[in-house]
């Protein structure tokens, strides 16, 4: 009797999957997180996965030791994201700031290989709706001027086991700014990267340049550092930025905090991924 060797469908699938017919194969977690430390990174939320985010930042070290170098100022946002597909994400948050609501969609357009395609690219779009009182209750407001948009292409490149950069071309759109020569329009360039120092760990750095012509005098570029730790399930991300909100609308266009005179927010992300969708078995 002749000896056989049988092969398993779903292993010829995933094989098929990972690898086309001229041995490229898809380049994965160019980072480790959806977010590099205040952005969203090119990573997407597997089908059926809900990721919660608690997002946390003290006060500045510069408001002395009185406020416990601002360990005893904190603003918080808690955020949920969910996978409808491997590629396309959407998630709602709440951030302390402002009582601002956030929700966000976000679909990765191309994915990076070994062999073809250079580098990933992500689509997102954001919403934000600052929920807060307004300080003058008899101006002539409306609910629209609480909103801010902001569209983004994320492209990002894994050049190595421990290196991943990544740009952001960034539009975002106030329906309200601060003064009567603030621009509705801003433009900004994102960039930012990774470097793997172990298995579990990376140092990152992140960047935000407003174009000159949508700069305002009373704000600053974004600049970030942070550390990343990856524990099974979790991500916790050590930082020290110099923006106080965490989502687009307050650390693009409305950063405050200047390096050199010490504003800096020292702050951590914790996520936790639950798998809420069993992936489909094939057969």
């Amino acid at each position: 009797m002749k000896g056989t060797i049988a092969f398993s469908q779903p292993d010829l699938m995933e094989l098929a999957a990972a690898q086309d017919s001229t041995g490229s194969q898809k380049v994965s977690a160019t980072f480790k997180a959806t977010r590099l430390i205040n952005g969203h990174t090119v990573e997407t939320n597997g089908a059926g996965e809900l990721l919660f985010l608690i997002s946390h930042r003290f006060g500045t070290l510069n408001s002395g030791a009185y406020h416990f170098f601002g360990l005893d100022q904190a603003t918080i946002r808690l955020g949920l994201e969910y996978g409808i597909s491997d590629d396309f994400t959407f998630g709602i948050g709440r951030s302390s700031l402002e009582k601002t609501y956030d929700g966000f969609l976000k679909y990765r357009v191309l994915q990076q290989q070994t062999m073809g395609m250079p580098f990933s690219i992500t689509a997102l779009t954001t919403i934000g709706v600052k929920t807060q009182e307004w300080f003058v209750p008899e101006n002539n407001y409306k609910p629209a001027h609480r909103l801010t948009y902001t569209y983004q292409f994320l492209i990002a490149r894994k050049f190595s086991e421990r290196l991943s950069l990544q740009l952001a071309p960034t539009l975002l759109h106030r329906n309200l700014v601060e003064t009567p020569t603030g621009e509705n329009n801003i433009w900004a360039a994102g960039a930012g990267g990774r470097f793997k120092l172990t298995k579990r760990t990376s140092v990152n750095v992140e960047y935000f340049y407003l174009l000159p012509n949508t700069k305002s005098e009373q704000f600053h570029n974004s600049l970030s550092l942070g550390f990343d730790i990856e524990t099974g399930g979790h991500v916790f991300q050590l930082m020290c930025t110099n923006s106080q909100g965490m989502v687009e609308k307050f650390f693009i266009p409305q950063n405050g905090g200047k390096w050199s005179r010490g504003d800096i927010y020292f702050g951590f992300n914790v996520s936790r991924v639950f798998q809420l969708k069993n992936k489909r078995e094939e057969w």
